[in-house]
């Protein structure tokens, strides 16, 4: 008992500690005279909302999804679309539906499209898994990219510029501070939430599927109803998620619901720790920076990235995360 209340010791001090981290990161940067490190540091929250969205499903409930990005992409592509006829003074439905820059609405609204096309789709892709799960939720993003691909009229292969940050009221996106704060609140907002749900009856259902699914089942749950709320769940981040990365930007393309940047995603969440919650900020930090410095030196980064998740994988079983926070986030407490 007292050797778990010193995990629980130190996972809790590494939380404060890189909280305190975050928040302190933009005026530190700003005193050091690399101010641009700011937006980098917003895009590694973004990506890491986006895996940690990924993990709800892979790391607590085993099913590993190679279309995610599909809910990113969609997310991106609604306030995109909004934005470009607010910016024409054109409505996406003649009359019914016009554009908006709304952050209050465009943002939730991604999250609802998400949500909606993961409920159709995951209402297909659970009726398998393993092997067949993995294809078919990679076949059905291919689906959604090729169809944004052929959307001539929002860009189609060149993908479609945006004509400025959406807005929130008080605040100015524009200033890449004030983008990093609110990143970092809606990531601390979902990893709060995602940390209530899995640790809630939800949560024991989804982890009890990934053991034994069959004696779930036995138990009276309805383990496909669980399972589909958990994808769907998991999209909706991913659609806000992808909103950000959206706004971040100021484009969007369709490669954003390319099957690599599902991959990407995956690697963030292996790396990191898959099941801890809080890994996949520390995996998309360690892969996007580490992008950007090997790749300052050649474009060839991936090879040198290669061994180093393969040392992760072999030799870390619970990823960065496990390292830094020790037995707690290898008995998977990181997630209660």
């Amino acid at each position: 008992m007292a050797e778990r209340r010193r995990h629980w010791s130190r996972e809790r001090a590494l939380l404060v500690a890189g909280a305190f981290g975050l928040v302190l990161l933009p005026p530190l940067a700003e005193l050091a005279g690399e101010g641009f490190f700011v937006s980098t540091a917003a895009r590694v929250l973004i990506y890491a909302l986006a895996a940690a969205s990924l993990d709800l499903i892979v790391g607590y409930g085993a099913m590993v999804s190679f279309g995610h990005a599909a809910f990113v992409g969609i997310g991106a592509y609604v306030v995109a679309i909004a934005s470009f006829h607010a910016g024409e003074g054109t409505d996406f439905i003649d009359g019914l539906v016009g554009g908006s820059e709304q952050a209050l609405l465009l943002w939730p609204l991604a999250m609802l499209v998400a949500g909606v096309a993961a409920a159709l789709i995951g209402a297909i892709c659970l009726r398998t898994s393993g092997i067949h799960f993995i294809m078919i939720t990679l076949a059905f993003a291919q689906m959604a990219y090729f169809f944004f691909v052929s959307l001539e009229a929002y860009g189609g292969d060149d993908g479609l510029p945006f004509y400025g940050r959406n807005q929130l009221p008080g605040l100015d996106l524009g200033d890449d501070t004030t983008f990093y704060y609110v990143c970092l609140a809606l990531l601390a907002a979902f990893l709060y939430l995602s940390r209530r749900l899995v640790g809630a009856r939800f949560g024991m259902v989804i982890r009890g599927c990934r053991q034994n699914e069959r004696r779930m089942r036995a138990l009276g749950f309805a383990t496909y109803r669980y399972k589909l709320a958990a994808f769907v769940i998991a999209a909706m981040g991913a659609g806000l998620a992808g909103a950000l990365l959206a706004n971040k930007s100021e484009f969007v393309d369709p490669g954003l619901l390319h099957w690599p940047l599902s991959g990407t995603l995956l690697v963030m969440v292996i790396l990191g720790g898959m099941g801890t919650l809080y890994g996949p900020l520390l995996g998309a930090a360690a892969f996007l920076l580490l992008e950007e410095l090997i790749a300052a030196y050649t474009e060839h980064w991936m090879l040198y990235f290669g061994p180093l998740l393969v040392l992760v994988v072999l030799f870390a079983r619970r990823g960065l995360w496990g390292l830094l926070a020790g037995g707690a986030a290898a008995a998977g407490g990181g997630g209660r």
